[in-house]
């Protein structure tokens, strides 16, 4: 087997790796950077603070904040007019995985033109595109080094999984000082969001040694941190073991694949804009029991780095407290029902049957262990309902 890896070409990790921005562009030799984030961001005073950053290493930048949770077609417009109005020669995505995942579509759109429902899955897209330098705020989404970007079609509501090279951020700066401030309802979400790619990434029928080494260590990392995170945010070392697990993730799947969860998580998203990684929480324990049977040796490594199960345990019973780790963990993190989140059996029962679709066609539940069918996806979706 032949395993095709791709990765940024610059990363610069550690606390205060955000002042090393600007000395990271002119290394790339860019100049105008469309800087793409979020309304929080810049109220924050963090936007301001990058980009100052790129002033004082003589740089001309403009500021794009109309990012949306959720990115969609529609709120792509502004922001494609922006990066054209500045003759921008690169984007840096920063915030969470939405401003990066704006970045990311922005990018290609400036250069190739059409509509983002032109480049999703099936087509791999390879370019061309501007280059992405990515400064992630959460510990979660791992956008800063993955191959993908998810928009959500404003004409349809399908959330759009667009994959290929031109996505990679050729740099990425993970900075932990910039989660410090995230809430402990973020916290969990995105932590569980990363577990879930680490998981997803290790049991992947796309899976290789390259993927599975990062992947187990970042379970691990997460298994010992993500609690201490979630109880107190200024757990400085919680917080920066996160912020490494969550790349480490991103490079995972982005170098295998991610599977059945996410499948699911896209359509409850875009039909119920519940944040990507709840709706991964939502989801993660019922679908790994679903999928335990068919990869039980790996579901149990998972189970042995997480410290959910020990060498002495036999794979299947291993798989089997990985399962109940999960949902100890959901349950420790309050992670809601859709039920108990607010959606409406009603509308949940109706588009059922439009989500398993939607499931299917974005191509991830064929990389799950066990591959469902329509059925089988909308039994699940009744399942975690309540």
């Amino acid at each position: 087997m032949v395993a095709g890896l791709a990765l940024p070409r610059i990363m610069r990790v550690g606390r205060g790796a955000a002042a090393e921005l600007g000395d990271v562009l002119q290394e790339l030799g860019l100049s105008r950077p469309l800087l793409v984030t979020d309304a929080f961001l810049v109220g924050s005073g963090a936007a301001g603070r990058l980009t100052s950053t790129l002033l004082e290493a003589g740089l001309h930048s403009r500021l794009f904040a109309g990012t949306v949770p959720d990115p969609t077609t529609d709120s792509l417009v502004l922001g494609l007019a922006a990066l054209r109005a500045h003759a921008a020669d690169s984007v840096i995505g920063f915030g969470g995985g939405s401003p990066m995942d704006s970045a990311k579509a922005l990018a290609l759109l400036g250069v190739q033109g059409g509509e983002m429902r032109d480049y999703k899955a099936p087509r791999v897209n390879r370019g061309p595109a501007l280059p992405v330098i990515a400064v992630p705020t959460t510990a979660g989404s791992g956008s800063e080094a993955t191959q993908f970007t998810v928009i959500t079609d404003s004409a349809t509501d399908e959330k759009m999984l667009c994959p290929g090279p031109a996505f990679l951020p050729i740099a990425a700066v993970v900075d932990v000082e910039l989660t410090l401030s995230m809430p402990s309802r973020l916290t969990a979400d995105t932590g569980i969001d990363a577990l879930t790619h680490a998981v997803e990434a290790y049991v992947s029928r796309k899976a290789n040694p390259f993927s599975d080494g990062l992947a187990l260590t970042a379970i691990g990392t997460i298994g010992r941190h993500l609690r201490r995170a979630y109880a107190d945010g200024s757990d400085t070392g919680a917080r920066e073991a996160m912020m490494l697990a969550a790349t480490q993730a991103g490079i995972a799947f982005s170098n295998s694949s991610v599977a059945l969860v996410h499948g699911m998580s896209r359509p409850i998203g875009a039909h119920f804009h519940v944040a990507h990684g709840l709706s991964n929480a939502m989801l993660f324990p019922a679908v790994t029991a679903f999928s335990v049977h068919a990869a039980p040796a790996r579901y149990a490594d998972c189970a042995r780095a997480l410290g959910a199960a020990t060498a002495a345990d036999p794979d299947d019973a291993a798989a089997d407290k990985l399962v109940d780790a999960l949902r100890a963990l959901c349950r420790d993190l309050d992670v809601p029902t859709p039920r108990s989140y607010g959606i409406a059996h009603e509308a949940w029962t109706r588009l059922t049957p439009l989500m398993a679709e939607q499931a299917l066609a974005s191509g991830s539940p064929a990389n799950n262990p066990a591959v469902p069918s329509a059925a089988q996806i909308q039994d699940l979706y009744a399942r975690i309902y309540a």
